[in-house]
């Protein structure tokens, strides 16, 4: 593969995926303001599904979808369901960068996983930037201080549940395509959020369909972004690119929530951006996912 080459591709698709997490990010707390996060989920499960159907017929139709691991796919988004219902709930509580921030010790809590679990090695670069996020999330959330909140502790456990995800996503991506994952996604977690959602479901309003929409819209294709992002330039270098959506996040909150940063979640995020970059900088040859 030629890096050069693939480079502005791989930028291109990465500026889809900023843009469509960003949007998400407000879409999502204008539409918890009055639909419960149950019923947003599977809404946007449902949705989402439709508007996958164009991948799936590029890709060859319904036939393409068959996989092998089907009971993966179920752990793997029993655990992912989990994550995004605490995701969004703490969105509707803490500051979006200080959501962003957090979520960003994903790769630490990764790490970790691996080095129990799949027997990865942890060097002096990870032992680091595991030191550094901790450290980062210790300055944002302050324990032991006033105002440490339930947002600040969902957010963690999100992170931590999302890197679990990872990890069980990974072996899946040895088998099935990137669109097959997506598919099993969206299906299962349309059966897992159906019986929550129905027990508080409230008739959405013309003003909330817009913002369910574009949270299923940006949650069905910002993923895809990424993968096609990685189609063309090694995970080393699309990543760091991700790393933008913590001060973008910032900007975001200042302008459309008025949102002021504080000293503490500047500083935090810095140390756990620090600790990514420096655990990405140990070189490697990162694997492509499937197309």
């Amino acid at each position: 593969m030629n890096d050069q080459a693939s480079l502005p591709k791989a930028a291109l698709w990465m500026g889809g995926w900023l843009a469509l997490m960003l949007t998400m990010t407000v879409a999502g707390r204008e539409a918890t303001r009055e639909l419960d996060v149950f019923q947003i989920m599977v809404m946007r499960s449902a949705i989402g599904l439709v508007l996958l159907m164009p991948l799936v017929m590029l890709a060859g139709g319904f036939r393409t979808l068959r996989t092998t691991a089907f009971f993966q796919h179920v752990g793997r988004n029993v655990v992912h369901y989990t994550g995004q219902y605490l995701w969004l709930y703490a969105l509707a509580l803490i500051p979006i960068a200080q959501l962003i921030s957090i979520e960003f010790t994903m790769p630490i809590w990764t790490a970790i996983l691996a080095a129990l679990f799949l027997g990865e090695r942890i060097g002096w670069r990870k032992s680091a930037s595991i030191a550094l996020g901790l450290a980062g999330v210790a300055i944002i959330v302050r324990p032991g201080a006033d105002t440490i909140n339930l947002g600040q502790l969902l957010a963690l456990a999100s992170a931590v549940t999302f890197a679990i995800s990872v990890i069980m996503v990974k072996a899946l991506t040895r088998r099935d395509s990137v669109t097959t994952i997506i598919f099993w996604m969206l299906v299962i977690q349309s059966v897992l959020g159906l019986v929550p959602a129905l027990l508080v479901w409230k008739t959405p309003t013309a003003q909330d369909w817009p913002w369910v929409l574009l949270v299923a819209f940006c949650g069905t294709f910002s993923h895809y972004c990424m993968a096609r992002a990685m189609v063309h330039a090694e995970a080393t270098i699309v990543v760091p690119m991700d790393f933008l959506r913590v001060p973008l996040a910032a900007v975001v909150g200042y302008l459309v929530y008025a949102e002021a940063i504080d000293v503490f979640t500047a500083l935090g995020a810095a140390l756990i951006l620090f600790g990514n970059m420096l655990n990405l900088r140990r070189g490697g040859t990162a694997r492509i996912p499937p197309k």
